[in-house]
């Protein structure tokens, strides 16, 4: 299988993240018919970029055809999951037969030179027995025979073993070797199978849909399951309106309003970059070094960005024992009351996210100007009194904070949405505190 070497630009990645989310609102906000239903050409062609090789596309259409890609696809799963194994058996073989070179190359030098040098050993302990049968000389003449002896015995027995474990690892490596040339192939052709049938139904696809949309009935109607499912969508969507207060205080919830719907399409791009992943690991043999990286930034702002959102909705975890049966004002006290650690916590968050930004901005291999300033180590006029121009044109300082893996992503751009979903955090308690004072004085 050819390889799949490819890393999400930095830039790709930002873009997205804003790009999608607008596009998918704008979508999702259209009006729509709840009785009439067709097939769209711009969705059939994003279900064929997306998930072609399973054939979705066709079985989107209604058209059976898809099935017929299901088992090629398989086959490259399964012929991609030998090439592994084979590949394996030949990364151990190899090492097998390089460990038994080395061993036969050391050994057969050690023995040779043991051997060369019995006989003087041998000379020389009948020189001593001549001499002194009792002496140390004798001794040690004999100690060194024995040694060389022993040396000749485990060198022959480690050559022994080397010989056979070259003479069954050389053929495994080579059966292992055609097999993972045999499942390359099959997993190439069966790609390219796949790929020629995406490229064809590519072409015909206008053909397809306008086939799709004959088959249906010149007055379809959704079923009654459909029409009640899209009914609670927009009911859903209403209650969701129904949050926003009136006045000033309704500017500030319909900016968490939209913030909250704008990343929660962020989920729906962790679906396709893991479909990625899983094609480009199982299919390709080739993981990425972003993926798992990407997402989890990603939900990290996702999360900080929909705080505001879960605390318009009063989506957020509370104990509603003694709270739930009190009166509009009774609730409006408490909440008056409770919000005096809300604010401590939200003025923490986004006095510390700004300082986290500016440091993430600061990070450099000389600027510390206004991490200093962040810090509150410097002030404001002694940062600007000691700004340079080199700090501009120096090379060697790096401006923005990055990740410490292969894909080195800016990190902060994440720092300051820390800094957004603070300030949202905040103006969502502001817009709830004097809904509450409101409340309270007009004795609802």
């Amino acid at each position: 299988m050819p390889s799949l070497d490819f890393s999400l630009p930095h830039w790709a990645y930002w873009a997205g993240l804003i790009i999608f989310p607008l596009i998918a609102m704008t979508l999702a906000n259209r009006p729509r018919s709840l009785e009439r239903r067709r097939y769209g050409l711009g969705l059939s062609y994003f279900i064929l970029v997306t998930g072609g090789m399973l054939g979705l596309h066709r079985l989107y259409l209604r058209n059976l055809w898809g099935l017929a890609f299901i088992p090629v696809f398989l086959v490259i799963l399964f012929a991609n999951a030998q090439g592994q194994d084979a590949r394996t058996v030949v990364s151990d073989a190899d090492n097998t037969v390089r460990l038994a070179e080395s061993v036969l190359e050391r050994e057969t030098g050690r023995v040779e030179s043991a051997r060369a040098e019995l006989p003087a050993m041998e000379r020389a302990l009948d020189e001593a027995l001549a001499e002194d049968p009792e002496s140390f000389a004798v001794r040690r003449a004999e100690r060194n025979i024995e040694r060389a002896q022993t040396r000749i015995e485990e060198g022959v027995a480690r050559i022994e073993e080397a010989e056979t474990a070259l003479e069954t690892s050389r053929p495994a490596a080579l059966r292992a070797a055609g097999d993972l040339a045999y499942w390359g192939t099959v997993a190439r052709w069966a790609f390219y199978v796949l790929l020629v049938a995406m490229a064809i139904d590519a072409v015909q696809m206008n053909r397809l849909v306008k086939q799709a949309n004959a088959k249906l009935p010149a007055h379809e109607e959704m079923s009654g399951a459909e029409i009640a499912l899209k009914r609670l969508e927009e009911s859903e969507r209403k209650e969701d309106a129904d949050y926003v207060s009136t006045g000033w205080t309704g500017i500030l919830d319909r900016i968490s309003l939209n913030a909250g719907e704008f990343v929660a399409y962020w989920a729906v791009i962790a679906v396709f970059v893991y479909y990625f992943e899983v094609v480009s690991r199982y299919v390709f043999g080739s993981p990425t070094n972003w993926a798992h990286e990407s997402m989890y930034l990603m939900f990290g702002m996702q999360y900080l960005i929909a705080g505001a959102y879960a605390m318009l909705t009063e989506d957020h975890v509370r104990v509603d024992i003694f709270y739930a049966p009190l009166s509009r004002r009774r609730k409006a006290w408490v909440d008056l009351f409770t919000s005096i650690f809300f604010f401590i916590f939200a003025f923490t968050l986004l006095f510390t996210s700004w300082r986290f930004a500016l440091d993430a901005n600061a990070v450099a291999t000389g600027n510390s100007l206004v991490s200093e300033w962040a810090r509150g180590d410097v002030g404001f006029l002694e940062m600007l009194g000691n700004w340079t121009s080199q700090q501009w044109t120096d090379p060697n300082i790096r401006w923005g904070e990055i990740s410490f893996n292969e894909w080195e992503v800016p990190l902060w751009p994440m720092k300051w949405v820390m800094v957004i979903g603070g300030l949202l955090l905040v103006l969502q308690g502001v817009s709830k505190l004097a809904q509450d004072i409101r409340a309270i004085s007009r004795g609802e």
